[in-house]
């Protein structure tokens, strides 16, 4: 059955964006077929971590009624579909925010999984995301701050009725002051369904234009976001490729 994810947060600067591309990418990876939606129109990022920034269609263009979704989708390298939103500030207007739900029932039909990155905070943007969704995944970094906006979120789409599948914590470093994941998802009262560990590799990947999983496989974070796409396509006994004996013996 396709689904439409959205992956949300509270706050920005919580690793959303690269979650969203990762995970795309990591189920794709999987056998299933991924198109990757940049919901945020007020600050997309999709494109520019994936080497498209600047593409003739965008989704500016499908929401404002000058083209259809169709000929804004466009293919990675991997495989991965993505449908990039406009940089320019001038594409901003007249925006028709509610379409993303029936463009989202169009894009179920072309796919296996429908991911959305949400724009962050609890905006219409936000709210236009959350509302075209079958379930929402909900991002967090393991601080008091970061996890007081998720539970924002988590509240907000209680009140619109969408389930949450669970909670990703990201950038954890085992740091002193660091809120504990058992913390975490009592708060929220939500699973966490994956921790991806502080590595920079993340950033590197963002200069190679390509998701991590493909640019540092190897990286511990890599491994994370693999496991958890595993769980989202119901591969419970998911074995890593990268993991033979002597990485786990090292790890």
């Amino acid at each position: 059955m396709t689904k439409l994810i959205t992956i949300t947060s509270g706050k920005g600067g919580v690793g959303k964006t690269t979650t969203a591309i990762n995970l795309g990418v990591a189920i794709n990876g999987l056998g299933k077929e991924v198109v990757i939606l940049d919901a945020n129109l007020t600050t997309p990022n999709i494109g520019l971590h994936l080497g498209a920034p600047i593409v003739p269609v965008t989704l500016n263009h499908v929401l404002s009624g000058k083209a259809k979704i169709d000929d804004a989708i466009y293919e990675h390298g991997s495989g991965t579909k993505i449908v990039p939103s406009s940089l320019s500030i001038k594409d901003l207007r007249n925006l028709n925010h509610k379409r993303l739900k029936d463009i989202g029932k169009r894009l179920k039909k072309m796919a296996d999984y429908v991911i959305y990155d949400s724009a962050a905070g609890l905006g219409e943007e936000a709210i236009a995301s959350m509302e075209a969704a079958d379930e929402l995944i909900i991002v967090t970094n393991p601080e008091i701050p970061a996890v007081t906006d998720a539970l924002k979120a988590s509240k907000l789409a209680a009140q619109l009725g969408k389930p949450i599948r669970g909670v990703i914590v990201t950038r954890s470093n085992g740091a002193k002051g660091e809120m504990p994941i058992a913390n975490v998802a009592d708060m929220l009262e939500l699973p966490v369904i994956g921790v991806i560990p502080e590595d920079k590799s993340v950033k590197q990947s963002v200069l190679m234009k390509d998701a991590l999983v493909h640019t540092h496989p190897r990286s511990k974070a890599a491994r994370a976001y693999r496991k958890i796409a595993a769980k989202i396509v119901g591969k419970e006994n998911y074995k890593d490729p990268y993991d033979s004996f002597w990485d786990k013996l090292f790890r």
